[in-house]
């Protein structure tokens, strides 16, 4: 159990180190946002806070020393600065180093640590005159109470200097308000004279609270009920819900009436906000020890609410997701059986009971391929670190751009999808992305946008990797496959033709090899990605404008909607989003003039007879069937004996036996326990060209 945890802890760990680059990158970007520093300290808090709890000491500690520094920059004590968000940055790599070596002997590791520390305490210097921060009260674990619509007030209690003389306790009167929900409470001991002036039996403090409870505003004011008359109570409803609307320290000063509008404008923008308002004389440090009480107060409570909703999810290994699919593809395989066998039982009990399972089996299937499915958005923003320290590197400006991060793909799809977005994105900063001068002298703005989207279309997902940049120069590609050999010099060939030599395997342009490129790995990485996918690329470049590469990708990699065939004996299994429509043709019948081709609704289009290519013994059938597919070569015919129907196929790998025959991507069993080979059109279509 205690390895669940640990494991339980990395998962956690891993997820929060992703927010937290998420939050320092955006951070960057407006150093002023207290959402974003709130966000940085409560994703190092929690890792610090868990690692301490699963034996995790050395990440914890370390945290601490993070978690420390932005707590004093989200009271104002410290600025934000690249050097610091830099450091923060590689500090979170060094936590991610931590979680693989979480005794932290490694010597290595300890030095790394020490000099980011180092580094850290340089960075962020605590002011010897920083005044104390509030003191917010540890929020308790949420209850079925807590879950109830609550509200949220802010209450000043400020009593009278002689209300100790009639017994009156102001801390049981406190404690007591506490009990109605989640308080967080400050004094205020301004009022506190010098030694020789101090009367003990006289009250030199007064109270500010922020509470969120179930209760009304009466139950609030029934604590203070004996002492109304000695003190002055102010109870404001500010919130409704369990996630209030987290607000700027200058609108909560604005809405108690300690600054005015006018004021808040000027100042608030500006980092350090509440230190530059004190030093103005505009308001005094209380009350802005107050604002930011209410501030962590709300911001605590959203965390928590937050926390809430995802416990109502359950986290589940991704190897038991994978046995799931598994089980519901072998049960798609036997219903396809029973069906068989009632169809030719001509029993029509059977064939109703039949018929159910179908359809049960089809609600299992796509409730298990749903909870596959997850949104690429996650993906697409791990990618703004690599952008970032890529341009650094390069001494480029770029910032990436993603759209349609709401777009689902199966896990399986999504995690291979890594590597070729990597190169796509390291080949357009690199070849694509001028350099701030030369985009200035172009007229360019001087930073560089890579653009990332993803949508739906039909049963694939197209992704779409784009920069503003030079474009592909297409007389250096073609200089450079002449040089190779890969095509002869006096060639005739288009822009596609001349921009796909690019994915030849070790084709570069690049001068000279770097720590980015010049190896010829990139592009030939993302073909054999997106073959392993079924998947299709095509390249548009405009000279001076930049170059958009199309990836569509299947939505699934286990089961597909497919169109089963039979050619002699054999069954072959084509993926149904790829087909436009089916005819028929007689023996013999093709194009005048032409080897491989045949007339489809007034157009020539190129077709391959299954039965030739697979040298499938034979003859066959006076009328054979025609399939014409939409393929990333355009439109292409495949010709076979008979269409059987349609059926959803659960594919299953081929063996190493089968491993070089490009044209079958997987083979699926029938309902009779036949095997009917998968074929891959796109392979198919590359084929007819050749």
């Amino acid at each position: 159990m205690k390895d669940n945890h640990r494991e339980a802890y990395i998962e956690e760990a891993s997820e929060l180190l992703c927010e937290l680059e998420a939050a320092l990158l955006a951070l960057e970007k407006d150093p002023g946002n207290q959402d974003l520093i709130g966000r940085v300290f409560r994703a190092l808090h929690t890792v610090k806070g868990s690692g301490a709890m699963f034996g995790f000491d050395t990440i914890a500690s370390f945290a601490h020393a993070l978690e420390t520094a932005f707590d004093n920059i989200r009271a104002g004590h410290v600025r934000i600065t690249a050097e610091l968000i830099g450091i923060t940055l590689d500090a979170r790599d060094h936590i991610q180093e931590l979680l693989r070596a979480p005794d932290g002997t490694n010597g290595e590791l300890k030095r790394v640590s020490e000099q980011i520390l180092n580094r850290l305490r340089r960075a962020a210097p605590i002011p010897a005159n920083a005044p104390p921060q509030p003191c917010v009260e540890p929020a308790p674990p949420a209850t079925s109470s807590s879950r109830q619509e609550t509200r949220t007030y802010r209450i000043r209690f400020d009593p009278q200097p002689g209300i100790f003389l009639n017994g009156t306790n102001p801390i049981l009167l406190l404690q007591e308000l506490a009990q109605l929900g989640d308080c967080s409470l400050i004094a205020h001991m301004d009022r506190i004279p010098r030694l020789s002036e101090f009367q003990p039996d006289q009250c030199y403090t007064h109270w500010d609270a922020v509470l969120t409870t179930p209760a009304d505003e009466n139950a609030i004011r029934d604590v203070f009920i004996f002492v109304e008359d000695r003190a002055r109570i102010a109870v404001q409803q500010i919130a409704d819900g369990a996630a209030p609307e987290r607000r700027r320290l200058g609108e909560i000063l604005v809405d108690r009436g300690e600054l005015s509008s006018e004021s808040a404008e000027k100042c608030l923008q500006k980092p350090l906000a509440g230190q530059i308002l004190v030093e103005a004389s505009l308001v005094t440090q209380d009350r802005v020890d107050t604002a930011l009480l209410e501030q962590h107060h709300v911001d605590a409570i959203r965390e928590r609410s937050v926390k809430a909703d995802a416990a109502s999810t359950l986290r589940v290994p991704a190897a038991k997701l994978d046995a799931l699919v598994n089980v519901v593809g072998e049960l798609v395989t036997v219903q396809a059986r029973l069906s068989s066998y009632a169809l030719a039982s001509n029993d029509t009990e059977i064939g109703f009971i039949a018929e159910e399972i179908e359809r049960l089996t089809e609600h299992l299937r796509e409730s298990a391929m749903s909870i596959r499915m997850l949104p690429i958005g996650d993906t697409f923003s791990r990618f703004r670190r690599l952008v970032r320290d890529l341009s650094a590197e390069l001494g480029k400006e770029a910032e990436l751009v993603t759209e349609g991060n709401e777009t689902e793909l199966d896990k399986t799809v999504i995690e291979q999808l890594r590597d070729p977005l990597v190169h796509l994105i390291r080949n357009a900063l690199d070849h694509g992305i001028e350099t701030p001068q030369h985009r200035a002298a172009l007229g360019k703005p001087p930073a560089g946008k890579v653009r990332l989207s993803a949508r739906h279309s039909g049963a694939f997902v197209v992704i779409e990797v784009g920069d503003d940049g030079a474009g592909m120069n297409r007389d250096a590609i073609r200089a450079r496959a002449v040089e190779r050999g890969i095509i002869p010099r006096d060639a005739v060939l288009g822009d596609q033709e001349i921009f796909a030599l690019t994915l030849a395997p070790g084709f570069s342009t690049a001068p000279e090899v770097t720590a980015v490129s010049g190896r010829g790995v990139g592009m030939d990485v993302v073909q054999r990605g997106l073959d392993a996918l079924r998947g299709t690329l095509k390249i548009a470049s405009t000279p001076g404008q930049g170059t958009a590469i199309t990836l569509k990708i299947p939505l699934t990699l286990a089961i597909i909607e497919g169109l089963l065939v039979d050619v002699g004996d054999r069954s072959f299994v084509l993926p149904l989003a790829n087909i436009s429509g089916c005819m028929e043709m007689e023996s013999g019948r093709q194009a005048e003039g032409r080897n491989s081709l045949m007339e489809v609704r007034g157009a020539l289009v190129p077709y391959l007879r299954l039965r030739e290519r697979f040298a499938i013994p034979g003859e066959p059938p006076p009328i054979q069937q025609v399939i014409v597919a939409e393929t990333s070569q355009g439109k292409h015919a495949f010709v076979v004996d008979r269409i059987l129907g349609n059926l959803h196929a659960v594919i299953k790998k081929l063996g190493q036996l089968y491993r070089h025959v490009e044209e079958v991507s997987g083979a699926t069993i029938l309902g009779d326990g036949t095997i009917a080979l998968v074929l891959d059109v796109d392979k198919l279509a590359r084929r007819v060209l050749r």
